[in-house]
């Protein structure tokens, strides 16, 4: 636990680090709050990297409290699984891979390949815990590519017990004739394209047991008007779940989603300009703070454990109090 500690304080700058407004050194207590992200923007990028992040988002502590966030305690729940992540560089992904090798699991990063830096990050985090970690630098809008990424892993670990299809794009356009066919091309590609090879190529080698996870979102449910192609792609994911549940029920293979509301990960900088982040700083969940990854991993263990066995179909809203429906 203290070797993933000192991994996790490297990447994030300890817990107890956090610059408040101003440049103050934030207590643990008040770490998430409105205000304590900088007002950054990577929009002039094809995707945001974490690692240039001003503020890292924290892959491994959670259960925030009057003593601050608390280091994630694993149960051995995946022991011996073998999981893939796509998107596992960054993010919620990260939080999701470091709390399956946490949890006994071997992880698969998929990523773009200029995400090259935070899937090494991601990877030093995911060995410090006692897992084995894959790295594949890969396009998953690439149907081919995605196929290579899967016959890889079954040749080096003989199975997948867990695909998380995490990776999206986000652009946050207010008018839609601003949407150009290239950024709805690509966004439909990504994120219902990919999720749908990804998952097409996994199945066959998913045994009794196993469980396929998508990363939804709330906004599938809320309508932002700034979002209206990714949130196309997220209502897509949702039917997908459920109609994927229904079909693979009798192979034994669950099929759930995870629908995250305000969480701080590269896709906020990398979709919104400066105007744009200031503006969703000021809009919390109505918990009062804006999530980390590290309170959406719980959420992936819990889906991909034993612990789910009876919940396929379904997905897990985990933003802060909204209340939503579906």
């Amino acid at each position: 636990m203290e070797k993933i500690q000192s991994v996790v304080d490297s990447v994030t700058g300890g817990a107890s680090a956090m610059a408040a407004p101003g440049g103050e050194t934030a207590s643990k207590g008040s770490f998430a709050k409105p205000g304590d992200f900088p007002i950054e923007s990577q929009v002039d990028r094809a995707v945001g990297i974490q690692d240039d992040m001003t503020k890292k988002p924290d892959p491994a502590t959670v259960q925030e409290g009057d003593e601050g966030f608390t280091q994630y305690k694993a149960a051995k729940k995946l022991l011996g699984k073998k999981t893939i992540v796509t998107g596992g560089d960054s993010g919620i992904g990260r939080a999701a891979a470091v709390m399956f090798a946490m949890e006994g699991a071997d992880v698969a990063l998929v990523y773009l390949p200029e995400e090259q830096v935070d899937a090494e990050k991601s990877k030093e985090l995911i060995v410090a815990a006692g897992g084995q970690c894959l790295l594949f630098p890969q396009d998953i809008r690439d149907e081919a590519g995605c196929k290579r990424v899967i016959d890889s892993v079954v040749q080096a670990w003989g199975k997948i017990d867990v695909l998380v299809n995490n990776a999206s794009v986000m652009y946050s356009i207010p008018d839609i004739t601003d949407i150009t066919t290239e950024q709805f091309d690509r966004t439909i590609k990504t994120n219902i394209y990919g999720t749908f090879f990804m998952t097409r190529a996994a199945v066959p080698h998913i045994p009794k047991g196993g469980s396929i996870i998508v990363t939804a979102s709330q906004v599938a449910y809320a309508g932002p008007p700034m979002l209206v192609d990714y949130s196309m792609t997220k209502g897509a994911q949702v039917a997908m779940v459920r109609c994927l549940s229904n079909q693979l029920l009798s192979k034994g293979i669950r099929v759930n989603a995870v629908a995250p509301g305000p969480v701080w990960t590269p896709l906020q900088p990398a979709a919104m300009d400066e105007s744009q982040m200031k503006e969703w700083h000021n809009s919390p969940a109505p918990i009062g703070r804006i999530g980390q990854p590290s309170e959406l991993g719980p959420a992936y263990v819990f889906l991909a454990s034993q612990d789910a066995s009876f919940i396929s179909g379904q997905t897990i809203h985990v933003n802060g109090g909204a209340i939503v429906a579906g």
